[in-house]
């Protein structure tokens, strides 16, 4: 795969997909070597069924494993947007005491120069 043929894709966009292979590609190795663990503790399991276990393992891990990247996803965007909405509120407030700021100095040197 080249450049030209990710036309439409953006290359941060490509690297998280690449990323996100080699994630999938990680967590089915974990769910294969801990399913040949389990099989292997179970030493009378004919080869047909430790091949089952081992697959059924493999599978069960990756759903959980899926399932844990949803949640860890779904509450990094909501403390994403709970941080976002929290320096909104602190900029807008800067943004008033800024300006306060600004008319009590205006205010002053009215002031100072009507009495001078």
């Amino acid at each position: 795969m080249t450049a030209e043929d990710c036309g439409d894709r953006a290359g941060p966009a490509l690297v998280r997909e690449i990323e996100g292979h080699l994630l999938l590609a990680a967590a089915r190795q974990e769910g294969r070597t801990a399913g040949a663990r389990l099989a292997s503790r179970l030493g009378w399991l004919t080869e047909t069924q430790r091949e089952d276990l081992q697959a059924q393992f493999e599978a069960e891990y990756l759903t959980l494993t899926r399932a844990s990247w949803h949640r860890t996803a779904e509450r990094a965007e909501e403390l994403r947007r709970d941080y976002e909405a929290r320096y909104r509120t602190l900029r807008t407030r800067l943004l008033a005491c800024l300006l306060l700021g600004c008319a009590v100095l205006a205010g002053s040197a009215l002031v100072l120069a009507a009495a001078g």
